[in-house]
């Protein structure tokens, strides 16, 4: 938090408080904005009395009371985080949107499918591939991603029955895919199972990170 413009501290109003946390916070010396989440699971004269004394033990800049699973809130924090955002020279070439090549892109797309339509943990168990890529004279191009995941059982679930959850996916993906490019995409997409893919260094390379 050295480097921040701000610090943004998340409360779970509805679970208990670490107070190594708050400890310290209270010595910073960046500008506070404390957000109050699972405001539904809680009731009013309780989330009051938190955050009294979270305010008076803190002094925040400003506290918000949210809910990130109904959406309450979030806008107000959102936009409160982008106005105290002080203006800075520009980093990279203005009209460079990212970084990332289009074949680290596209697999970053087919894993959103992954984590919009299985939830939960197993997104997080799973990376994507690009085995081939191919621009054909057509103006098209020919994509093969495999979804390495750990086990067999997850295997299963992302195939899904029938396979139709795959087929959901690389739908979904392909649309994606094709929009981000500008052209015809097709899509092919397969399961493999390997245990230890967290520990293959070739697959940090592949999405850009070091070992």
């Amino acid at each position: 938090a050295q480097d921040a413009d701000l610090i943004l501290l998340v409360i779970d109003a509805s679970g208990r408080i670490r107070d190594d946390v708050l400890e310290g916070l209270e010595k910073r010396h960046h500008p506070l904005f404390l957000a109050l989440n699972k405001i539904d699971l809680v009731k009013k004269e309780k989330l009051l009395t938190l955050s009294a004394g979270l305010t008076e033990r803190l002094n925040p800049d400003r506290v918000f009371m949210i809910s990130a699973a109904q959406g309450d809130g979030v806008s107000d924090l959102k936009s409160a985080l982008g106005d105290a955002m002080p203006a800075g020279p520009w980093l990279y070439p203005e009209d460079e949107v990212s970084g990332a090549t289009d074949r680290m892109i596209a697999a970053e797309l087919t894993r959103e499918q992954i984590v919009n339509q299985l939830h939960q943990e197993l997104p997080y168990a799973t990376v994507v591939e690009t085995e081939t890529w191919e621009d054909r004279p057509d103006g098209s191009t020919v994509i093969h991603h495999q979804i390495i995941v750990e086990r067999d059982s997850q295997k299963a679930i992302v195939i899904g029955k029938g396979g139709r959850r795959l087929k959901s996916m690389g739908a979904a993906a392909r649309a994606e895919i094709a929009q981000h490019l500008g052209r015809s995409v097709h899509l092919f997409l397969h399961v493999k199972v390997e245990p230890k893919w967290g520990e293959d260094r070739s697959l940090y390379r592949e999405i850009g990170l070091e070992w």
